[in-house]
This record gives C-alpha cells, sequence and structure tokens, in this order.
C-alpha cells in the first residue's frame, strides 16, 4: 500500500531536532594540551585510522536516518557531545552518509581536561545560523582548584524561518558517584537557566531548545530545575527504568538525553513551529543482540575491548512542525 499524497505532504512539513552523544570520537592524532593519549595509534585503546574512519560511517548513517519515519527529510539540527574537535566534526558532515544533505556545523573548543568538546550540526536548507557562542560551567576540585569541564554551547538562528534559540549541554559525569557529583550538575543546570534568562531578556517570548547528555534523569533535581514552570521536557514520559532509556547502568535503563522545548513550543499558531512527538532512536541493529549486556546500545568499547559499534547512547529526536 502506498502512501497518500496527503500523507506526503504532512511529512514534508515536519522536521526532526536530534540529539547524539557519539562516545568519543576522537581522531588519532595526539593533542599535548589533553588527555587524548588512549585515543591514538599507540595508546591504550590502539585506536587506528580504520577504527576512526569505521565508527565515522556508522555515526553518520545514524544521523542521517534519524526522523526519517515521520519527516521527509533528516534531522534539521543535532546537537552532538563528545566530539574531539573541529576536525572529526567536518569529517562527519563531509562523510558519504550526509554530505549530499549540505550540514554545516558549529563547533567551539572548551577547556575539558580529556579535550572533549559540545557541537552541533545543522541542514542548511532548514537552518540559517546567525550567532553561538560558548558559556563556561565554573567548577572546583576537593582542593578548591578550578575543575575544568565542557562549555555550554548557545547557538541561534532561524529555523524554517523562525528565530530559534539552542543551547548543547554535556554536564559532569557520575563517574566520582552520584552523591559527590551532584553538585556540580546542579551548577550546570543553574548556569544554563542564566543563558536563557538572558536569552528571554533580549528576545520577547523567545523559543528555546535546551539539549543535551545532562547525565541525569528527566526526574532529577538538576533537570527538574532547569525545566521549571517555563519548559516542558516530552523525554519524562518516555524513561522506563525496566524497559526504554538512551543508555544502561547495572541492568537499569537511564534517560540522560533529553530535549527540552520552552513551553511556546506548544502552541499552535499559524506559521509558527510546534512540538509534536519526541523519540528514542533504538532500532535493533544499533542494540548488542547476545549476552548479558544484550538490547543496550552497541557501543565502541566495552572497557578496554574493541566492539566496533557506534555509541554508548541510543540518540534521541523530536519533531515540530510549522502550523499553516
Amino acid at each position: 500500500m502506498f502512501p497518500s499524497i496527503a500523507s506526503l505532504k504532512q511529512t514534508e512539513k515536519i522536521i526532526t531536532i536530534g540529539f547524539y552523544n557519539v562516545e568519543n570520537l576522537f581522531d588519532t592524532i595526539d593533542d599535548p594540551k589533553t588527555f587524548d593519549d588512549d585515543y591514538t595509534t599507540d595508546g591504550k585503546r590502539k585506536w587506528t585510522d580504520k577504527r576512526y574512519r569505521i565508527k565515522v560511517k556508522k555515526l553518520s548513517s545514524v544521523i542521517s536516518k534519524l526522523g526519517l519515519n515521520r519527516s521527509k527529510y533528516p534531522p534539521a539540527i543535532v546537537g552532538l557531545v563528545e566530539v574531539e574537535n573541529a576536525k572529526v566534526v567536518s569529517d562527519l558532515v563531509n562523510s558519504s552518509n550526509l554530505k549530499k544533505h549540505h550540514y554545516g556545523f558549529v563547533h567551539h573548543d572548551s577547556p575539558d581536561e580529556r579535550g572533549i568538546d559540545v557541537a552541533l550540526l545543522y541542514n542548511k536548507q532548514f537552518f540559517e545560523l546567525l550567532t553561538s557562542e560558548t558559556f563556561s560551567v565554573f567548577l572546583n576540585n576537593d582542593e578548591g582548584e578550578r575543575d575544568y569541564t565542557r562549555d555550554i554551547l548557545k547557538v541561534s538562528g532561524n529555523l524554517r524561518g523562525e528565530l530559534v534559540h539552542v543551547l548543547v549541554n554535556h554536564w559532569p559525569s557520575r563517574r566520582e558517584g552520584v552523591a559527590e557529583s551532584d553538585p556540580k550538575r546542579m551548577i550546570a543546570a543553574e548556569t544554563a537557566r542564566t543563558i536563557i534568562t538572558q536569552i528571554k531578556d533580549t528576545h520577547f517570548d523567545a523559543k528555546i531548545i535546551v539539549m543535551g547528555d545532562f547525565n541525569d534523569d528527566p526526574t532529577s533535581d538538576s533537570v527538574k530545575t532547569l525545566v521549571s514552570d517555563d519548559f516542558t521536557n516530552p523525554m519524562e514520559s518516555i524513561l522506563n527504568p525496566e524497559k526504554r532509556g538512551s543508555l544502561t547502568y547495572n541492568g537499569k535503563w537511564n534517560l540522560f538525553d533529553q530535549i527540552l522545548f520552552s513551553k511556546n513550543f506548544s502552541e499552535k499558531k499559524e506559521g509558527k513551529l510546534y512540538f509534536k512527538h519526541a523519540e528514542v532512536f533504538n532500532k535493533e541493529w544499533l542494540k548488542i543482540f547476545k549476552g548479558k549486556l544484550k538490547g543496550s546500545p552497541f557501543r565502541t568499547y566495552i572497557g578496554p575491548w574493541y566492539q566496533g559499534g557506534f555509541s554508548d547512547h541510543f540518540p534521541v529526536y523530536a519533531f515540530l512542525k510549522k502550523e499553516d
């Protein structure tokens, strides 16, 4: 059965907003300013040009497919985290899977000690870049010294002709323990909230999208602080610790990867974009197919062992539609 002309026209009106933690997308070149030694040819991970090319090909294939179940086009914008530098982002957008879709990108080096940054891809057919800037998240370690982490990236532009502001986040990890790291993610949330306030002070009724790997679930205090009363978090209804999320830990699902929308995206107004739906992109071919980790994201490494997969996170995405 073929889709009707009416349904085909509807897919042309829907655009996709995506977010993807690409799990340590490093090139093979040693950067003396960062701790990237593991991801070099002679490093602990034995990270070779071949392995790098395979990863770029696989990640770009995923990005090209995000949202095609409801939209005629690949994503209009995609936030990325765990990218090493502008070169790896450029390699992504110039790969065979994405080059034909005319993606540009925004990347700024951040002070993270491992050298991982955040970035934004944008399809030039749907998004006109206006400005971008980064905001530091100021943290201290136990000795009172600066603890460097990823900046928050703010990108402003016209999405299908409508001014939209996008914040891309990668909040501090839980590696040192949840209780110990909770205050750091709360500081990141407060930093994002300050940026939102600044946007609103300049732009009346600003439309804002906040996306990222928050290293916290939608129900966590940090994310709730960020959402407050002027944002909606469509990801909250998706999380099911027993069945569904964007990553697993000790047999349970988490949904650290989220896309939030200012509440004015809920309003249907003529000529304006509004929120339709959100999902986790968890296709079977993105999963480990056997063993105790069956069903989890098929990742590049498990511990020190190379697996040749995609990422330890599933991407998430949401759909917007312009009201006639």
